[in-house]
């Protein structure tokens, strides 16, 4: 049983803990001697807790001993991002001005998971400040694809994503601004969902509240039900985030196997841009399992308003009052092409606001006409296979150039800037033996729904037995 334990999804490893199966401690001795194994070839991990982990499991032992309720996630180590708070661990974002930023307590999302059983191990890779679609940064270099150790696992959540789909850890948190979980689930075939913006409180960054309503928290897992286990744990509203929501009253473990049986589902296979064609052929074929299911599908070929543009400009001038003070101090230390990035903010004014936010209704206009003729929208997670892991994103699909760098992101801003729960889930493999994704989505709210659909599709076409060998 040992030697298959860090395969086991996260609800099947809670349940062996609550059932004294299986010790807190063993399970903790255990993933840390897969990251001893794993994480030199995956660098998925940058920062270790080992000791205190350790302890801490030790100290779950002993009140599973004593019979005491030790929470729905009890025993499970925990990965965060490291763009979110940990206590005891750096929160370094990923950029060397930062490398001793030492937060004072646990953000919301980490206490909650952590009062719910979990036990935070480490810190995972991230891009500087969630900059890339792909994981590098000056401080801790390159996190690499379990699949395909020269592929990328994605951004910005790739150090989560490389850890869960390497089968290193159970669960690991992430974060998504224009894609920065459903990216990395996408290219490594794992699943995550980009929340409701607001379901999970967010915390003030360095001191400022953000603006930007474009960002949220969320679960990478190897499973859908291990996903709702860490919404049902991490949900709701909290005083330190004014636009968090307020608990929805459900359990999203108990009502996964209460998808409708009517629903109406709609597919856009491109949104107007180019696809894979290996890609296209694998989401087809994971549509075709709502099918099967017995739902009727219909397929969109309408125009979808274009916000790219709009998507960077919304979020740049918000990086720009963050970090301003720091680049003026530290400017050296920072990634060149983050730096110039954002620079560029200083040239975006009111009215290239005002611009962006046209799109951003236009936008909302078209979401809201299908939201009110259909009940789910199927797209593709992302146009491409993960691409090289140090970058750049892909300049061409299928030999055909594309207009921008957004092309390569199509399907997964656009629902940033609505903010409409989304999810990834395995659509199968291109030739090249990677994964791709399909995306689920589902009118502002529902997450019941999107996780509901997610887990009839799981049921349908199981990928949970088949992971990488690292």
């Amino acid at each position: 049983m040992a030697a298959e334990l860090h395969r086991k999804p996260a609800h099947e490893l809670a349940a062996m803990v609550r059932r004294r199966e299986l010790k807190p401690s063993e399970l903790m001795e255990h993933t840390l001697a897969r990251i001893e194994a794993a994480n030199p070839s995956l660098n998925a991990f940058v920062a270790l807790r080992a000791e205190a982990a350790i302890a801490e499991a030790r100290s779950l032992d002993e009140r599973l001993a004593r019979k005491e309720d030790v929470g729905p996630l009890a025993g499970l180590p925990l990965g965060v991002k490291d763009l979110e708070d940990a206590a005891g661990l750096a929160t370094t974002f990923g950029s060397v001005p930062f490398r001793n930023n030492k937060p004072g307590a646990d953000s919301v999302e980490v206490a909650r998971l952590k009062a719910a059983g979990a036990i935070v191990i480490g810190k995972t890779n991230a891009p500087e400040f969630g900059y890339t679609g792909f994981t590098k940064n000056l401080l801790f270099g390159v996190t690499r694809n379990p699949w395909n150790l020269e592929r990328t696992p994605g951004g910005s959540s790739g150090g989560s994503s490389a850890a869960i789909a390497g089968c290193v850890v159970p669960l690991a948190t992430g974060s998504d601004g224009g894609g920065s979980i459903r990216i990395p689930a996408c290219y490594t075939g794992c699943f995550g969902l980009k929340p409701s913006f607001g379901r999970i409180p967010n915390d003030a960054m360095l001191g400022m509240t953000r603006w930007d309503d474009t960002a949220v928290l969320g679960p990478l897992a190897r499973t859908v039900r291990d996903a709702a286990m860490y919404m049902d744990a991490a949900m709701g509203y909290h005083p330190a985030d004014p636009d968090s929501l307020p608990h929805p009253g459900i359990s999203y473990q108990a009502i996964l196997e209460r998808l409708p049986k009517k629903l109406r589902i709609a597919f856009h296979p491109d949104f107007g841009h180019i696809v894979q064609r290996e890609v296209s052929r694998e989401v087809e074929k994971a549509v075709g399992a709502f099918r099967d299911l017995g739902y009727e599908i219909a397929v969109l070929d309408e125009k979808v308003p274009e916000t790219g543009q709009a998507w960077m400009r919304i979020g740049a001038g918000q990086q720009l009052a963050m970090l301003h003070e720091y680049l003026e101090k530290h400017r050296a230390d920072f990634g060149r092409a983050f730096a110039n990035g954002t620079d560029a903010a200083t040239r975006i004014t009111w009215r290239h606001y005002g611009d962006a936010y046209r799109r951003r209704f236009e936008f909302n206009e078209w979401i809201r006409g299908v939201f009110e003729r259909v009940d789910l929208l199927l797209t593709p997670t992302l146009p491409t296979e993960a691409f090289a892991a140090g970058g750049p994103p892909p300049g061409e699909i299928d030999g055909k150039p594309l207009a921008d760098l957004m092309a390569a992101l199509v399907f997964t801003y656009p629902f940033n800037l609505s903010g409409h729960p989304a999810a990834s889930v395995r659509a199968g493999f291109t030739d090249s033996g990677l994964p791709c994704g399909l995306q689920i989505v589902a009118e502002r709210h529902r997450d019941d729904l999107v996780l509901q659909a997610a887990y009839a599709y799981e049921q349908a076409c199981p990928w949970n037995d088949k992971w990488p060998e690292i």
